[in-house]
């Protein structure tokens, strides 16, 4: 599989990360806070399993082929290959931490592809140490979250005689912006959300600067200030850089280029007035200021400061367009003859289409569904309108911002769907209902413009059915929602908007999630995972359908939840469009699950390669696939 890692630029909050970490001594430092983002730069790499050794090779910008270096994935080889330094040495330390806490083989790396300058302040160590640990995981199931392969990777770099600081491996969340927060021993991440672009420019300054000797400078301001430059340093890391970082914290998720400018523009002169005579030699880097204040790229930007450790390595700019970031670029490159990157922020996909499976027969509910589809028996809403079921699944889809609607049927019964959304009564029916009727008439006709069609002409299992949307869809993701449940949530926000906010928030494909007795679970797809925060989101860590109740004893238990329950599907998912490649595959190759194409297996590919959560749902779902069931929906959703 291929995988890529973003480098790391601290936009704010330099050195923080390192100085919260004093709390575990002096409880009256302040916390830690970084914003952090990833680049667009990074490393990119191929991997797969060897039965014996690391196997890594790369491919260096000029183009020149380095290696195959192989390893034996041993812990004496694998410790001694991380302490003796060296690119590959990183990926030895993750190695090395793999097998002392897990049972695996090897791996084969080939790094085809590097655009992340080195040792520029963009933890080029930590891309390539998050790498391995995403290798590992990946390649072995090892079931680790993001925050699991950070640590991992954290782990793996401080093996190398690398001394990075945890902020580095930030970088294993992708090239969104996160918060992080440094507690001591403690670390907290917050992913952030931009509402529209933000264009950076990232610049080598072409100079030289001592890392070392800066960071063992301000560590001596630590964890105790003995004078007025110690207490400065300490004032510029903790209450001045909380308030800054909070305030960018503000301003980037209103992407407000302006208000981020002037931040930067502020921390790089409290750092210039705090830090900087705690280590003048290196700190008052001429290069970095003269490009800060270049007379000619001030047009161009809100602001700019240092990066990293500052001194003269790298600095960044908030460029105020995307046309004034290509000329702060060609500026920089043109004048002062130093290489300059764009990063550019960009809000999340927008899940604009939703996918609803309703080419079944139906056959637990025959004779009836010789008559009408399951999907159009009536439900008696809470408004006392009787709706066709596929009526209030596609209501609930558009008010939850969907803006098209794609409803998957069979041949012969597409015309009924049609007619239902796209044909009104005829004049003589239509002047006998009641004004509210007539208007809702209306508005059923006005959702049917955002409603389309596919057929599945034969009916192979529920994986061939979302196949089948694979041109519609296209390269997004999509809300799918089953056709024969609807739901209901006890508050304004419905079923389908909260898992649209998770998504949109975190960028991950996501289901939603019920807690489900354990005589019921070999009824329902069940999941596992670790919980991301208060016992609502779950980082998912294997997909089971309809397990046997040893097997969920035994592997599907999770942390909090009482020994008889476990949590199964709600029936809704937002799911990036990689689904339709595994799906594709098992089509091809006639991969079949109780003879037909199943869902849950591409859906597990999808979690083990890029990653899945699950949402606790604030809200019930009601099934009609069963008569019983029907009969217990049409008793309670109108009442409740």
């Amino acid at each position: 599989m291929k995988i890529f890692v973003p480098g790391r630029i601290c936009l704010f909050g330099e050195h923080s990360d390192w100085a919260g970490g004093y709390r575990r001594i002096n409880a009256d430092i302040e916390q830690g806070y970084t914003l952090i983002s990833g680049t667009d730069q990074g490393i990119y790499a191929e991997v797969e399993a060897h039965p014996t050794s690391l196997v890594l090779s790369a491919t260096r910008p000029d183009g020149q082929r380095v290696g195959p270096t192989e390893i034996p994935m041993q812990p004496q080889a694998l410790l001694e290959a991380a302490q003796a330094g060296g690119f590959w040495s990183y990926v030895a330390g993750v190695a090395y931490q793999v097998l002392t806490n897990y049972h695996v083989r090897g791996l084969t790396i080939d790094n085809f592809k590097t655009d992340l300058p080195m040792k520029k302040g963009l933890s080029s160590s930590a891309a390539i140490s998050v790498l391995a640990a995403r290798a590992f995981n990946r390649v072995y199931d090892l079931k680790l979250t993001v925050r699991g392969e950070m640590e991992l990777a954290y782990m793996g770099e401080i093996t190398t005689p690398s001394r990075c600081g945890r902020m580095d491996q930030g970088c294993a969340f992708g090239n969104r912006p996160v918060v992080m927060a440094f507690d001591g021993d403690r670390l907290d991440t917050q992913e952030l959300q931009v509402k529209g672009e933000l264009h950076f420019v990232i610049v080598d300054l072409a100079a030289q600067k001592d890392t070392v000797e800066i960071l063992n400078r301000l560590n001596r301001c630590y964890p105790f200030a003995e004078n007025q430059v110690e207490a400065g340093v300490q004032e510029l890391l903790g209450p001045i850089n909380k308030r800054i970082v909070h305030q960018a914290m503000d301003a980037l998720v209103k992407s407000d280029a302006q208000r981020l400018g002037s931040l930067m523009t502020e921390a790089q002169a409290f750092f210039d007035r705090y830090a900087t005579p705690a280590c003048p030699e290196e700190l008052t880097a001429p290069v970095l200021h003269r490009v800060l204040a270049y007379p000619p790229l001030q047009a161009h930007i809100w602001g700019g400061k240092g990066v990293g450790s500052q001194g003269d390595g790298t600095a960044q700019f908030m460029a105020r367009s995307a046309d004034d970031q290509q000329a702060v670029i060609e500026i920089i490159r043109r004048d002062l003859g130093m290489e300059a990157l764009p990063l550019t922020m960009k809000p999340g996909q927008k899940v604009r289409k939703a996918v609803i499976p309703a080419a079944g027969y139906g056959t637990r509910l025959f004779p009836a569904t010789k008559a009408a589809k399951k999907e159009l028996f009536p439900i008696i809403d809470r408004d006392g309108i009787a709706k066709p079921a596929i009526l209030l699944i596609v209501e609930e889809a558009l008010e939850a911002g969907i803006e098209q609607v794609i409803i998957i049927v069979q041949e012969d019964d597409l015309d009924s769907f049609r007619d239902f959304f796209t044909q009104q009564v005829s004049i003589e029916n239509y002047n006998k209902l009641p004004r509210p009727f007539q208007e809702y008439a209306r508005r059923i006709l006005e959702m049917g413009r955002r409603v389309t069609f596919v057929t599945q002409t034969t009916q192979q299992g529920f994986g061939h059915a979302v196949w089948c949307v694979k041109d519609a869809v296209g390269d997004e993701p999509f809300l799918l929602m089953l056709g024969d449940h609807i739901y209901r949530a006890p508050g304004d926000t419905s079923c389908a908007r909260q898992l649209i906010d998770e998504y949109q928030q975190h960028g991950t494909s996501i289901l939603g999630l019920r807690r489900t007795p354990e005589a019921d679970i070999a009824n329902f797809g069940t999941v596992v995972g670790v919980w991301l925060d208060d016992d609502r989101l779950l980082s998912v860590t294997e997909f089971a359908e309809k397990p046997t109740v040893d097997y969920a004893r035994h592997s599907l238990r999770v942390t909090g939840l009482p020994d008889d329950e476990y949590l199964t599907v709600f029936g809704q998912y937002i799911i990036k469009p990689q689904i339709f490649d595994y799906l594709e595959e098992h089509i091809e190759h006639n991969v079949r699950e109780r003879g037909e194409f199943q869902l849950t297996s591409a859906l597990d590919r999808l979690r083990q390669e890029d990653g899945f959560m699950g949402l606790i749902m604030e809200g019930r779902r009601y099934d009609i696939g069963l008569p019983q069931y029907y009969l217990d929906t049409l008793a309670a959703f109108s009442r409740e």
